[in-house]
């Protein structure tokens, strides 16, 4: 079976960490200097932070993957040092990957090895932004405590492009709005300042297991149904940048160049 993983150039990396934040599943960290894959298991290969690397230090490559082996990847993990082998190691317990966890450190133990203190950070220093735990519960709209009734301006379902047919025919000649799944929970007024008269495609990008299957929908719209505008509506945390990357992998392979609008969304709620 192959996949995609990214790959990086030491010799042009400069260990600035712009790549970081666009890392879709946290798992590039700056180490010792260098921008480091911290761990093959949540590295999804969509390339999201290629486009952040100022140096071109930072490609995809296609490999033959075999089914994860844990006691594998620690053998290459382990010859990067030990500040690797910590952040391997939290980096699986930020993901409550437990069973791969127990395998590292029985690994480490094997090899007499010292188990370093992978919890002693907390999370706004290493883990994954997008599942990091946050209460809203204090939070309040900035119209006033008084509900609001709004207009729905929806116009089309399915809207989960898993179940859309490319072939129907309020596709045609249609502006669509592309958004993550979580973003009209979290941004109030998503319906109308980002549905009216538009057609709404959701997905997302870290969850969903079908990557490659939405990419090639995507084109197969793109291509028959002459799409008018794109906008992308997804939220901050890293994990999300991956609606671009999949959107401008689907254009090009449709041969098709649309404009796209992209707006980003803040866990409070407001555009950024």
């Amino acid at each position: 079976m192959k996949r995609d993983v990214i790959k990086i150039n030491e010799e042009k990396c400069t260990g600035c960490g712009e790549c970081i934040p666009g890392c879709p599943e946290g798992a590039l960290q700056v180490i010792d200097g260098k921008a480091r894959l911290i761990s093959d298991l949540f590295c999804d290969g969509l390339g999201a932070c290629i486009g952040n690397c100022p140096q071109g230090a930072i490609e995809v490559e296609q490999r033959e993957a075999e089914p994860y082996d844990e006691y594998k990847v620690m053998e290459n993990v382990i010859k990067a040092g030990p500040n690797v082998i910590k952040a391997h190691l939290k980096h699986l317990n930020d993901h409550n990957q437990n069973e791969y966890l127990n395998q590292a450190i029985d690994f480490l133990n094997r090899n007499s090895l010292e188990v370093p203190d992978y919890e002693g950070e907390n999370e706004s220093q290493c883990g994954c932004p997008g599942s990091m735990m946050r209460d809203l519960s204090g939070r309040r709209s900035k119209s006033g405590n008084e509900p609001q009734v709004l207009s729905a301006e929806l116009r089309n379902w399915p809207v989960q492009l898993q179940l859309l047919n490319p072939n129907v025919p309020y596709l045609r000649n249609a502006d669509l709005v592309i958004a993550a799944d979580c973003a009209p929970f979290a941004y109030p007024n998503f319906h109308q300042r980002f549905l009216k008269d538009k057609v709404l495609i959701i997905f997302c990008p870290k969850l969903d297991k079908t990557i490659e299957q939405y990419v090639d929908k995507l084109a197969e719209i793109f291509k028959k149904q002459d799409i008018k505008s794109i906008t992308i509506v997804h939220m901050e945390v890293p994990c999300c940048s991956g609606i671009e990357v999949i959107v401008k992998r689907a254009l090009k392979k449709a041969q098709k160049n649309i404009i796209i609008k992209d707006y980003t969304i803040s866990i409070a709620g407001e555009i950024i």
